[in-house]
């Protein structure tokens, strides 16, 4: 988890779509290559985000598990 990030977005309690909706939100306002870091309680999550990544082109640079909670580093495509 010592990806540097230029945003952090917190999901955590948000369930199938919000993070997902949250981050394309975030994204929106960083330039390309910056990275957006999200942290998520939702188990579906994990398939939500790698699914969005090979539908928009943003890059999962990482993404790993923390006891109940779910990150994720979005590079802007």
């Amino acid at each position: 988890m010592a990806t540097l990030h230029d945003k952090e977005i917190d999901t955590r309690g948000l369930n199938c779509p919000l993070p997902i909706l949250r981050a394309k939100k975030a994204l929106t306002e960083l330039t390309t290559g910056q990275i957006l870091k999200v942290t998520a309680t939702d188990p579906g999550s994990v398939r939500d985000f790698a699914a969005f990544s090979k539908q928009t082109g943003h890059l999962l640079v990482e993404s790993g598990e923390d006891g109940s909670e779910f990150f994720y580093f979005l590079k802007k495509k």
